[in-house]
């Protein structure tokens, strides 16, 4: 794991050191800054630090000069890192260290994940918004009545109206779909899919029943759900149900687990590979995603997945094919029972998910993501 260093302002490494990578065309910006919540090497970190963690890679990879403007820990990596202060506070810090640490770039990629940065206010040179999932419903389900609403209006006039001369990338048609709904010009919507590694070589399904979920433990992720509707499907199908992930969840979900629930914390990446590769099936009874990485992740080892017929869910599922969308806790809990006794059917399943999961790779991400950066620096000029 990388080093975490305090939430003070850092370069992870000296600029001098793109010099000998390619030059990206002339057309592409060549200075690009993500202004994000957090770093990948947050504790708090998810599928969105994932996804930006990867473009800043790739695209460092291709010769552009990549720095994240971010809050809290942050660790070194092969593009720069500045952290702007605390997880909330950096949020007020933001224009600040940028006008200090930053100075300037050809392309600022704002990450709107519920609270924005309203960087159009303050920044005049081309902006993107990179956005994961429109968070309408989950405001509600993490701040009380007031605050909820209050932090609704400012997401989507934030999208909608302060946006409104930028492109702005979803991940998923879902995305795509909620971005108009709140009044977005479907012209200036760019659809961007989220990638996978290539997988390694799979290591052998359990031979006994074994099912997962992973993520991070948070409300929306209803892993509280996935508990009470386990009490009705062990008596059914045995084995285990293994929970990878941490979250502040994590002790009161504990509390609510009955038999054979194992919950792993944090997993390397290897045992990562191996539950996944041992699962019967992946289990993600989110209440909205921007896409669901960890579903692309389960489908490259062959592995289907149920989740319920929400945003994102219903781009990185094929219903039926690779797995299968609920309409509700009975659907769900009878397909979980469905597919866990009938063997053929699940590993045609799986089959279909690992032949999907081939077209999304981060490297034809980081590629699209480059083009619409491309777009978005030569509508700045022309306007």
């Amino acid at each position: 794991m990388p080093q975490h260093v305090p939430p003070t302002l850092h370069d992870a490494k000296p600029q001098e050191t793109h010099h000998t990578l390619p030059h990206p065309t002339s057309r592409h910006p060549r200075r690009i800054v993500f202004l994000s919540r957090r770093d990948l090497g947050n504790p708090a970190a998810g599928g969105s630090e994932l996804l930006v963690d990867r473009l800043a890679d790739g695209l460092t990879a291709l010769g552009h000069q990549v720095t994240l403007l971010c809050g809290g820990p942050a660790a070194y990596r092969d593009y720069r890192v500045v952290s702007a202060g605390g997880d909330l506070g950096h949020f007020i810090r933001a224009r600040h260290a940028f006008a200090r640490q930053v100075g300037d770039c050809d392309l600022l990629v704002e990450v709107c994940n519920g609270l924005p940065y309203l960087t159009p206010l303050w920044h005049r040179g081309p902006t993107l918004c990179l956005v994961n999932h429109v968070h309408t419903e989950l405001w509600g389900m993490r701040y009380p009545g007031p605050a909820a609403g209050l932090g609704r209006r400012l997401e989507h006039w934030a999208l909608s109206a302060a946006q409104r001369e930028n492109l702005l990338v979803a991940v998923s048609t879902s995305t795509a779909g909620a971005l108009k709904a709140l009044g977005v010009d479907p012209g200036r919507i760019r659809v961007v899919h989220n990638g996978v590694e290539q997988p390694a070589e799979r290591t052998p399904r359990s031979p006994e029943p074994l099912f997962l979920a992973m993520g991070r433990l948070v409300e929306y992720k209803r892993i509280d759900l996935l508990l009470r509707l386990w009490e009705r499907v062990r008596p059914v199908t045995g084995g285990k149900l293994v929970i990878i992930g941490d979250g502040p969840e994590r002790r009161g979900l504990e509390s609510l687990a009955g038999p054979d629930v194992i919950f792993k914390g944090y997993v390397s990446e290897a045992e990562k590979h191996e539950l996944l590769c041992a699962a019967h099936l992946l289990l993600h009874p989110s209440a909205v995603e921007g896409w669901g990485l960890v579903v692309t992740e389960a489908a490259t080892r062959g592995t289907p997945a149920i989740g319920f017929d929400v945003p994102g869910l219903r781009d990185s599922i094929a219903d039926g094919v690779t797995g299968v969308l609920a309409r509700g806790e009975s659907s769900f809990a009878a397909a979980w029972c469905t597919l866990a006794l009938n063997a053929e059917r699940r590993e045609a399943m799986g089959r279909a998910a690992a032949a999907r999961a081939a077209h999304y790779r981060w490297s034809s991400t980081v590629h699209q993501f480059r083009a619409v950066a491309a777009e978005a620096a030569l509508t700045h000029r022309r306007r």
